[in-house]
């Protein structure tokens, strides 16, 4: 269950995302403003916590090489993830975007993300939704840099586990009558299925025929005796500062959530898709996570 406490996961997906801006090989998403977002001492601080989580795992730095070995640390098993979600959902939102003019984009546990400082088309609305302590911290940072977002933009402080979705976004100006496109990244890792099934029928409620939905989750392998050892290792840094994963969803399970809010899967990537869409054709190391799966849906006509 999520509670209303800051997110080191949410810095630590834009630590990733900064590194691989500025040092990664191979760009598979360019975050350019990562870095700046989190300002140079929280960098620090989040390159220090990093160390220290990867240090207590059985893989140890080659003397000498820490640095290194902190890179290599990041591509097995931050990058990977953060990294094709993104493109995966940006794209589909261009494309959304394209198909319908002006739309609301609402990013459901948005952290640090920089889409809408990234973004250069106004009519693209923005509502960030997340933790109030992460949400403050995160506009304090933009008060400090002065950075203008080219559309409109709204933020909504929410605990999504205590918290009624549609009185939050309603009372920040959203509008059903607008073609609207929902993103969860990031975040289905720390529901239980009961708690995400009903985040899924509350954003049902809250769309119209047309309107999509992407998000990532983990599958049921997660917590397998045959899950690789990475897999087993992000989830022993996420519970280490606090934000233990769930056991992770079987794709009925996901269908069935979908169906009863509505939508139907328009594209689903599983691990497979993700290693050819996104890191088939380089010749860096870097494989798609084993047990992630991106979905985009569409919310259907209602009978």
């Amino acid at each position: 269950m999520i509670t209303a406490q800051e997110s080191i996961t949410a810095k630590l997906c834009s630590f990733a995302r900064a590194y691989h801006s500025t040092m990664g090989q191979e760009k598979i998403f360019d975050d350019y403003l990562a870095y700046d977002i989190i300002g140079r001492d929280e960098y620090a601080r989040l390159d220090g916590l990093l160390r220290e989580a990867f240090s207590a795992l059985p893989t140890k730095p080659r003397y000498g090489f820490e640095n290194v070995w902190l890179f290599e640390a990041l591509d097995r098993c931050f990058t990977p993830v953060t990294l094709p979600r993104l493109a995966f959902a940006e794209e589909a939102l261009e494309n959304f975007a394209k198909a319908h003019g002006c739309v609301q984009y609402v990013i459901c546990g948005a952290g640090m993300d920089t889409f809408a400082y990234r973004n250069a088309n106004p009519a693209i609305t923005v509502f960030e939704l997340d933790l109030p302590k992460t949400q403050a911290y995160k506009q304090e940072r933009l008060k400090e840099l002065a950075w203008k977002s080219a559309g409109k933009i709204h933020f909504v402080p929410v605990d999504f586990a205590k918290d009624e979705l549609e009185d939050r976004l309603m009372a920040a100006g959203f509008s059903m009558k607008t073609p609207t496109f929902f993103s969860m990244l990031g975040v289905a890792y720390y529901l239980s299925y009961p708690v995400l099934s009903h985040f899924l029928g509350e954003i049902g409620a809250l769309t119209t025929t047309g309107d999509q939905f992407v998000f990532d989750f983990p599958d049921e392998t997660t917590f397998s005796k045959r899950a690789p050892e990475r897999v087993r290792e992000l989830a022993a840094i996420t519970e280490s500062f606090g934000e233990p994963m769930q056991p992770g969803c079987t794709l009925d399970e996901i269908w069935r959530a979908l169906h009863e809010a509505g939508f139907a899967v328009s594209e689903h990537e599983p691990p497979s898709g993700v290693q050819q869409r996104f890191f088939g054709h380089g010749t860096s190391q870097r494989q798609a996570f084993e047990n992630i799966h991106f979905i985009l849906a569409e919310k259907q006509p209602m009978n």
